[in-house]
Order: C-alpha cells, then structure tokens, then sequence
C-alpha cells in the first residue's frame, strides 16, 4: 500500500503551492485569497524511488465567516486520519499563529508523523524567523519556499524517512478514469460521496462549491478506476471570479483526460444550453458518455411515460448522437448511482471493443452489395473491404472503395447505425473512414 502525506496547515500559508510543487502538476488552484482550497486533492509524487500520494488541504480557522468553515475542518481532519505521515506548514512572515498552535495540538493528539515545514523563506535573512516555530512542540522546523523550490530536497528525505519500512507502492497501472461533468449544483459531488460511501467532497446547496478537479479511487466490489469530481462549468459570462474560472478550465482538463463522462443533468430543470455546451466539449474530445438525470426523486410523476418523453426529450436534444445510455437516478437516496457507475463502465469496455475483420467483412459485404452507395456522374461506387484500425483512441472503421470522394454523409450515417445495430457501440463516439482501395 502507497505511503499518504497529508498538508495541513491554516489558511494562505502555501499549501496549495507546495502540493503542485511536489506533485509536479498545476492541479490545485493557487491565489494570494485565503480559503481557496476547500476539498482534499490528492496526487502523486516520487523521492530517491519512493512513490507516495500526497492531499492537499483546505486552510484550517476557527469562527471565521467562512460558511465552509466547519466542513472544510471536518476534510482536515479526514486527511490527518488517513495520512500515514502529516506535514504541517506555516509561515514564517506572519510568526506562530493561534491557528498554528490549534492544528499542532489537533496533531499531537492525532499521534501520527508530524514533520514541521516554515514556509515563504524567500530571502536569506527570513531563515531567522523560524526557531520561533519550536514552541508548537513538533520538533525541529524546516526552512522552505514552496515557491522557489527552497528546502524541499531536505524537507522531502525527512519525509520519506518516516514512511513504513514496509510500505509498497503501488502500482501506476492506467485505470479508467471517469468524470462528472455538469452544470453547477446538478449534485456531480453528491453522487460521488453517495457512491464510495463517505463524505469525499463538500456538498452545499451553494453553486459553485466545488473548486477543484478531485480525484478518488474506486476499488471495490472487484471494480477499479478513478472518479473525477469536477467544478461546475457554467456560461462564460457567469464566471466572474478568478478561482471560478481556473476552476472551469481544470473541469475542461479533466473531461480531456477522461475515458468516459458522466453528464449530470438536473432533474427539476431538465435540460439547457449550458449542458449542450457540456456536451459540445465531450463530443469534441471524444469521449464516452452517461447521462445521468439526478434528482430524479423530486420528480412527481414518474410513470413509464413520463420517462420515456424524458428520454426523448433528452435523445432530440443532443441529436444526431443519440446512442447513449441514460439513467434516472438520486444521490440523495442512492436510488440507481451504482447503475450509473456499471454503466459507464460498459461504455468503456465499448470504448475499448475489438470486432475482427472477417465478422466485419461477413456482415458488411452483402449488406453494401444489396444496398450500395448512390452513383455519382454515372459512376458506381464499389466498397470491397472493410477493417478496424488498431490502436485509436476511440473505434476507428475503414471502408475501401474504388471512388471514396463519392461516398456522401447520409451513406457513412447508413453504414454507422448498421454497425451499431450489429454490435453494442452505446455511449462511445465512433469513426467511418471511406478509403481508395
């Protein structure tokens, strides 16, 4: 089992950049406004061959105006829980805080591996301002600039010295991954708590609570993969502060590196221009596709009508792509979230799907034979031979034909529904390629 570093600490004193430091990522969102940071955000780094994960966390205050406050504390203390090592930094401009002393008491009491980080140590003469930090009971302070990169080999042997004797890395082993895309408040952090069973991300009715892209690591049940819990993306013109719109952009990232995305859709306000966007950005990335109608228990009439006109309301809407798989679900009452999680991982084994050439070959030829391209200027277009490519990045057909140029869209549109009627290609882009032979 990987080693966990948790980074803990009062608001503003680095965490964030700290954690992008040692991960070697922008994942987190760094700005000089304290209480960025909300939710723990987890990534992975690696010292003298050791491979550990690291969380960042939200800024630790107490009576605050902060109305996340107590939430953002109860993430801090999930991460010192499941931290096998703490790091607790502060900041050497501003001296021993009362919020310094209250962490590094909520640390003793935690009796795990604390190591004791000043940071903003930018200048030579600043380094002096550290012994101050020994009255926190923690052992001896290290000097570092999360910024620059000062400290953090030394702070960093400390760290991996206290690790387990017998803790083993994991495996970095490419796992499905899969995001939760929507507009804000469409309940994507709900149904991510709702399905592992444990408080993983703040929920609020709030729109816009969630900040970062987190991910979590699903293994249960013999199913392995990562949820992405993303930020709200909402129009362009809503976006009006800079947290929200790095925000935006690491849910725009996060759908790029996914295999499969969850689309959640508000069921008490159907479907809008901004979930068409959404949707715009998965098909434009090439991505598998759930769509999830949450809040599906505050439906009043739910009769198999009213689902089915649901459905194709759905399906119109985000036509011509209309083979998708559609769930109506609550992550209130967990009614249907683990048929959403199934689901999305069929699209991926879809997503994944081989057909060999000779089935190819045997359900297509005749089909083409009986029902041929239009002629075009007195010609006859002849497709002998049809495979699928090897190695794309979604299912990739190629058909071969004496005249490719002729073979128009309504034709390739033909041939695509037959070879999703033949085999099950649900919630997966597909792509038809016309070839000379």
């Amino acid at each position: 089992m990987a080693n966990i570093v948790a980074i803990v600490g009062r608001p503003n004193v680095g965490k964030s950049t700290l954690f992008n430091r040692l991960t070697k990522t922008r994942r987190a969102i760094v700005m000089d406004t304290a209480g960025t940071t909300r939710d723990r955000q987890y990534g992975k780094a690696e010292w003298c061959g050791r491979e550990f994960s690291v969380i960042d966390t939200g800024g630790w205050v107490v009576n605050s105006d902060d109305v996340f406050e107590s939430e953002i504390n109860r993430q801090v203390d999930l991460a010192i829980r499941e931290a096998d090592v703490v790091l607790l930094l502060t900041d050497v401009n501003n001296g021993v805080t009362q919020f310094d002393m209250e962490v590094a008491h909520l640390l003793r009491q935690a009796k795990k591996p604390t190591v004791l980080a000043v940071n903003k140590v930018d200048a030579f003469d600043q380094q002096y301002g550290a012994p101050e930090f020994y009255k926190l009971g923690l052992g001896e302070p290290f000097i570092l600039s999360a910024e620059n990169g000062l400290g953090t080999g030394d702070l960093l042997d400390e760290i991996v010295s206290r690790f387990r004797p017998d803790g083993m890395d994991e495996d970095t082993e490419e796992l499905p991954r899969f995001a939760i895309v929507g507009r804000p408040n469409a309940g994507k952090s709900s149904i991510l708590n709702a399905f592992i069973g444990e408080e993983r991300t703040i929920v609020t009715d709030i729109p816009g609570t969630t900040r970062d892209s987190i991910y979590t690591r699903y293994n249960k049940f013999g199913k392995d993969f990562y949820l992405v819990d993303t930020a709200g993306i909402r129009k362009k013109a809503k976006v009006n502060e800079d947290q929200e719109y790095y925000s935006v952009v690491r849910s725009i990232r996060a759908i790029e590196n996914s295999d499969v995305c969850i689309l959640m859709i508000d069921a008490t306000r159907g479907i809008e221009s901004q979930d068409l966007n959404i949707y715009s950005l998965i098909q434009k990335n090439k991505k598998g596709l759930v769509v999830c109608v949450n809040k599906w228990d505050l439906v009043e009439s739910k009769t198999n009508a009213d689902i089915k006109g649901y459905e194709n309301a759905i399906r119109s809407r985000l036509a011509p792509f209309t083979d998708f798989p559609i769930i109506f679900a609550s992550a209130l009452t967990k009614q249907r979230i683990y048929k959403v999680m199934e689901t999305a991982l069929h699209v991926y084994e879809n997503k994944q799907k081989k057909i060999a050439t000779a089935k190819l070959n045997e359900q297509f030829l005749p089909l083409i034979e009986n029902y041929p391209p239009p002629a075009t200027k007195g010609k006859y277009i002849k497709i002998k031979y049809v495979t699928q490519l090897p190695n794309t990045q979604i299912p990739t057909f190629v058909f071969f034909a004496n005249l490719p140029q002729y073979v128009k869209e309504p034709y390739r549109r033909f041939l695509e529904n037959k070879l999703r009627e033949w085999w099950d290609f649900s919630g997966t882009p597909v792509q038809l390629f016309i070839r000379a032979k």
